[in-house]
């Protein structure tokens, strides 16, 4: 197991240790299911899901996305989004609130790659390295934090502009020092 995908797999077992039932719950939508999808129950403001991380039996692959960049995605990009259908987790940093982009299902997955496609081309025309988006920052905020493509360092980033600066040296790095808050996660 790559150190990206064993710190992803700490953390997510931190997580579902603070997780209230040892799950989480978001608002139900039948056109919208995941993998990871455990039971319903009816809540006053209509039907929940209850979810935990579930692992990918065919983990998604960015070949399509490299063959259209004609450059190769690095590693820790793919280990990190191929081993989980989730919901987004929750976490808590020193810096404040992360929000860790997942994927709910392969369809989710289709709209990442299209979203990566058009930031690739911003990124590009600005003559900037490509950089792939993994997690959110406070909810008012437009900052985000991205994977370089060459690198693998995290990043932080405002749309639009070039990175503000490095976070941390690799993702796996990164995932070591959230600590999970038992907010509701969404699924971005």
């Amino acid at each position: 197991m790559d150190t990206v995908s064993r710190a992803l797999q700490d953390l997510v077992n931190r997580a579902l240790a603070v997780a209230p039932e040892g799950h989480f719950w978001l608002p139900f939508d039948p056109d919208w299911r995941s993998p990871c999808e455990l039971d319903r129950r009816r809540e006053a403001q209509g039907p929940q899901v209850g979810w935990r991380p579930a692992p990918q039996t065919i983990p998604v692959s960015f070949d399509g996305l490299a063959n259209a960049l004609d450059q190769p995605i690095h590693p820790d990009i793919c280990a990190y989004f191929s081993q989980y259908w989730s919901g987004s987790l929750e976490t808590q940093t020193q810096e404040g609130h992360v929000s860790l982009i997942q994927l709910w299902n392969p369809a989710d997955f289709d709209r990442l790659i299209e979203n990566l496609i058009g930031h690739s081309l911003v990124k590009k025309r600005k003559r900037e390295t490509f950089t792939v988006f993994f997690a959110t920052t406070e909810e008012d905020s437009e900052l985000f934090l991205s994977i370089d493509n060459l690198t693998g360092k995290v990043l932080l980033e405002h749309p639009g502009k070039p990175p503000l600066r490095t976070v941390a040296d690799s993702v796996a790095e990164f995932l070591d020092t959230l600590t999970p808050v038992t907010s509701m996660p969404g699924i971005y």
